[in-house]
């Protein structure tokens, strides 16, 4: 990363500007031996929100909003047909 005073800056900002653009190198502005800012090259998402970055990154493969595993999988379905009979005695409490 290439640093450079202010009045350089001032003075060639065009050029440094264009030299930027096409190395893609960072550079450091010092005022008085201190760095005040960096100029780079911006990003290349056509939108200004992040996620834009990501366009094109992710493929889909399958349904996405179905279950992960099939129904006859799943613990919760698990005895569902084995419900009692509310006209049996089975899975009754006795309160003598």
């Amino acid at each position: 990363m290439e640093t450079i005073n202010a009045s350089y800056f001032k003075a060639r900002c065009l050029a440094i500007l264009d030299r930027v653009r096409e190395t893609g190198e960072r550079i450091v502005i010092l005022k008085r031996g201190r760095p005040v800012a960096e100029l780079w090259p911006p990003s290349q998402a056509e939108s200004h929100h992040p996620q834009s970055e990501l366009k094109g990154t992710v493929t889909i493969v399958g349904d996405i909003v179905g279950p992960v595993v099939p129904e006859e999988h799943w613990d919760s379905l698990a005895g569902a047909d084995d419900t009692p009979d509310p006209d049996s005695t089975d899975g009754r409490v006795d309160r003598e």
